[in-house]
């Protein structure tokens, strides 16, 4: 008799433990099913915003080419070395505004999917730095695009030697302009950056004051190795980031109180 209750406890607590296994296994693959759909959401909008903006491919082009021509004489230009280049070097672009565009909905969906693990504290912290992100990364392309392209044009241009026709090729042009975009978009996330490193108590804002001449030279650093080898781009970027990280202290100061920073210490 005494065996046979046993039996039945340990055939119970089987079952239990198959039940709870299920429901994980249950539990992990609508997670996956979650992620997928969402992210078959956020292709998809890139995917509508690619299409309504191919037929204005060219006349993107141009305005990202701007800012070079306006700086070339009457007998240079902008050439074409390979066969496919005037398709692909328009629809490349195209593709990367598309996803620029589409950067608030992917952050939505992002969002979506991890919200509903968290508490109401850190929901409450995470919508205004994706918001914040989104708006720094915005504000990190027009930089390179009104304040760092002349220049960088400028100067290349007016220090041709002389017979020299510059004359370049538009894939060539669109790889370096992206990579700016890139880089100053990246870079132009340092507040938010610091911020968390503040929140999460890794650090504090005192500390990170006392580093700012490693800022400083890693600000440089980072400048050499995020833009193309010529030195205005790198002081561009350069400069930016160690603002930035001024104004991520100043955010910390305001917004974090100084007992919470305490205690994190």
């Amino acid at each position: 008799m005494f065996f046979r209750k046993n039996k039945n406890k340990q055939d119970a607590s089987s079952a239990e433990s198959d039940s709870q296994s299920s429901t994980k296994e249950q539990t992990f693959v609508s997670h996956l099913v979650e992620m997928r759909d969402r992210l078959l959401k956020a292709i998809a909008c890139v995917f509508v915003v690619l299409l309504c903006l191919f037929p204005f491919s060219n006349f993107l082009y141009g305005l990202i080419a701007e800012p070079l021509l306006v700086h070339l004489s009457g007998s240079s230009t902008m050439i074409a070395t390979q066969v496919a280049s005037p398709f692909l070097a328009p629809f490349k672009l195209t593709a990367f505004v598309a996803v620029v565009i589409s950067v608030p909905y992917i952050f939505f969906q992002a969002w979506s999917f991890v919200a509903p693990g968290l508490y109401m504290k850190e929901r409450r912290l995470a919508l205004p730095l994706i918001v914040s992100s989104t708006i720094l990364f915005y504000l990190g392309i027009a930089f390179a695009y009104y304040a760092v392209f002349p220049l960088v044009f400028g100067f290349f241009t007016s220090v041709a030697p002389e017979g020299v026709t510059i004359m370049t090729d538009i894939s060539h042009y669109l790889d370096f302009v992206l990579k700016i975009f890139l880089a100053f978009g990246a870079a132009f996330e340092v507040p938010v950056a610091t911020y968390l490193i503040v929140r999460s108590g890794l650090s504090t804002v005192e500390s990170l004051g006392k580093k700012r001449p490693y800022i400083i030279v890693g600000s440089f650093v980072l400048g050499m190795i995020l833009t193309p080898p010529d030195v205005i781009s790198q002081t561009m970027l350069a400069l930016p980031i160690w603002v930035l990280y001024e104004i991520g202290l100043l955010m910390c100061r305001w917004t974090i109180p100084v007992e919470g920073s305490g205690d994190e210490q």
